[in-house]
């Protein structure tokens, strides 16, 4: 049973979420539930050790801050559509796995009839294909493989019947995961194959339109400005290509997402 400072302190944060929410209610989405969606902030606090202490490091501002972020764009954290991750004494707002797959068949200008990702581990059945001119994937998971992951795919099914499909090796996610500025989070050691197929789906996601207007835009950016550092890939550049051509980074360049 939560006791009066607990009581008083999480009336505190609803009550600011819920001012700062409808202080900025023309920019979340017409079908945005503010009290649901304080109501699921409010149980996600009280239900997770982590962000307990998140909130005794960086402080409930920056929580409340980062859930907003995930509001802007409709994606709620106790449905898992979102996460913190702190990197250099600041929360990050990040989309999930989940929430990826959410924004791109809410956003897409051709509607999605089904969009998802998929780790390949050894001894899955794994090929690509061209039939009658179409690219297929042809795919087969053995029951309950634990073995190691050799690669992901990714998969969009338009309702008018198209389909688009990304894949990678585990080398390339690495490579991707050596980029990031949180290539050491909880994130990538706990759950390799969920930022895995996240990875995949965000590349996916370069052949899809999506149809959203600049703040939103702006929202996911921000979001995931923190998985693709620009200075890392620099980094690894000049490393990869040592004594050939010289190359020159720009301290001063912006962090683009490979979202869009």
């Amino acid at each position: 049973m939560a006791n009066k400072n607990e009581v008083a302190t999480q009336d505190t944060f609803s009550g600011s979420l819920t001012i700062a929410l409808n202080e900025q209610k023309e920019a979340l989405p017409a079908d945005f539930n503010i009290p649901r969606f304080v109501q699921n902030s409010i149980a996600l606090l009280n239900g997770n050790d982590t962000l307990a202490d998140f909130a005794k490091q960086y402080g409930t501002a920056q929580i409340k801050n980062g859930l907003i972020r995930g509001a802007f764009l409709g994606l709620d954290a106790l449905n898992q559509e979102m996460y913190l991750v702190p990197y250099k004494n600041v929360l990050n707002f990040m989309p999930s796995y989940k929430g990826m797959v959410k924004l791109a068949q809410k956003y897409s200008t051709r509607p999605i009839k089904s969009i998802y990702a998929k780790v390949v581990r050894q001894g899955d059945e794994f090929s690509e294909e061209i039939i009658n001119g179409e690219p297929t994937i042809n795919y087969k998971a053995q029951p309950f493989n634990n073995n190691d992951i050799i690669g992901v795919f990714a998969v969009c099914q338009y309702e008018d019947g198209g389909i688009v499909y990304e894949v990678m090796s585990k080398a390339d996610v690495e490579q991707c995961r050596k980029s990031s500025k949180a290539k050491n989070s909880p994130a990538w050691e706990k759950f390799f194959s969920e930022m895995a197929k996240k990875t995949v789906l965000r590349r996916l996601c370069k052949s899809i339109t999506l149809d959203m207007d600049a703040k939103l835009a702006e929202a996911i950016d921000a979001g995931l400005e923190i998985e693709t550092d620009v200075r890392e890939i620099a980094k690894q550049e000049i490393e990869e290509n040592a004594n050939t051509e010289p190359f020159v980074i720009d301290t001063e360049a912006e962090v683009v997402s490979d979202l869009m």
